[in-house]
């Protein structure tokens, strides 16, 4: 098949052009596969965060892509719509994650669509985001009603599809293991690069947002400090206002033992942070599915995690993980100690290796290629 993907790509960056980097390796071994993307994503307003571009040369998801949207210039969708429609694709994919593409991609779609027999899939990350905002409906449902099919990768968001569109044709395939960061490093090597401590060491990654949980888990390390020596890695932009954070970490008494690391991690030095840690920890309050949570199974690290959404889907409670109730400060201070005071830590990783066989890019591949028949 001729496959046109649409989304973020490089030199785009962050967890959406990853995947769409690895999507585009996965599907190339069988088809003719191009990526579109954007020359603008986000507008100020929706993007807080220091630059939109990698600022390294990112070579594990270095792809071709063309880059041909503006987010909020509806004549590129236009003359994007046109390109893609002009090279005879059979199968147009988009990575739906944020309803404010929504007219956009629906726009490229019915272009496409018209007059060729185009199929049109959209991978959904949520159907309506975790922050809402107006017209988020609206957006999802212009976006929707030129799809053939859908894949999701939660069962949580599986929910909210067929709630939001009655028997929409989908398929379920959990979300794929990033792969793309290369291999982990000798835990004393990764940990003496980055000035961490020789003791246990979680680690919080990603963006800094409300929904994450974040001032949870520090409420949570507190009470941990009481009996164990723990350090806390909080490593990613802050998307919310940093200063509250730092002012909790000064009235908890936790300057010595969380270090801040308040920017966007280049590509390359993402195993050097998977690889020092002993557990990732995932304190949301509402999820629907994590892309963290598949860089750690990467580095078989397994995941301390609150019981939301999709993340009791990936994480195993016992097996994989742990599994605590979200917005529990003492619910979380209690599992982190479960899980550093468990003799046997190093058969959850075990499990990790072996769970993470189930998370493939071939069994994604499959599903579009059924969904596109």
């Amino acid at each position: 098949m001729k496959i046109t993907i649409v989304g973020t790509a490089w030199p785009l960056r962050g967890g959406i052009a990853h995947y769409v980097a690895l999507l585009y390796r996965a599907l190339g071994v069988r088809h003719e596969v191009s990526i579109v993307t954007f020359t603008r994503q986000y507008p100020a307003f929706l993007f807080p965060g220091r630059t939109q571009r990698e600022e390294n040369d990112a070579e594990g998801f270095r792809v071709p892509a063309e880059a041909l949207v503006d987010s909020i210039n509806p004549l590129t969708w236009i003359r994007a719509g046109r390109r893609i429609r002009e090279r005879g694709a059979d199968l147009l994919v988009f990575k739906y994650w944020l309803p404010f593409f929504g007219p956009c991609f629906g726009t490229i779609a019915r272009i496409v669509r018209r007059g060729r027999p185009t199929r049109v899939i959209y991978i959904c990350d949520n159907v309506i985001p975790h922050e809402r905002r107006p017209g988020d409906r609206l957006f999802t449902r212009y976006a929707f009603g030129a799809a053939d099919a859908f894949v999701v990768q939660s069962r949580a968001v599986e929910r909210e599809l067929e709630a939001f569109l009655p028997g929409a044709r989908h398929a379920f395939v959990p979300h794929p293991v990033y792969h793309g960061f290369g291999d982990a490093v000798p835990r004393e090597r990764a940990r003496s690069r980055l000035g961490l401590p020789g003791g246990p060491v979680l680690l919080f990654f990603g963006y800094v947002r409300r929904y994450k949980g974040l001032d949870v888990l520090l409420e949570a390390m507190a009470i941990v400090r009481k009996t164990l020596d723990v350090h806390l890695a909080v490593v990613g932009e802050f998307y919310d206002d940093e200063a509250p954070y730092r002012e909790q970490i000064r009235r908890l008494g936790l300057e010595s033992a969380v270090t801040v690391r308040s920017d966007y991690v280049p590509n390359d030095d993402v195993k050097y942070y998977f690889s020092a840690a002993d557990a990732l920890v995932l304190p949301y309050a509402s999820a629907t599915q994590s892309g963290i949570a598949q860089i750690a199974y990467h580095f078989d690290l397994p995941v301390i995690a609150t019981d939301v959404g999709g993340l009791a889907e990936v994480v195993r409670d016992g097996e994989t993980g742990i599994l605590v109730a979200p917005l529990d400060a003492g619910a979380l201070a209690a599992g982190i100690t479960r899980y550093f005071t468990a003799a046997d830590k190093e058969r959850l990783r075990r499990t990790v290796n072996e769970e993470k066989k189930r998370y493939s890019w071939d069994t994604l591949v499959g599903a579009l290629e059924d969904l596109a028949r």
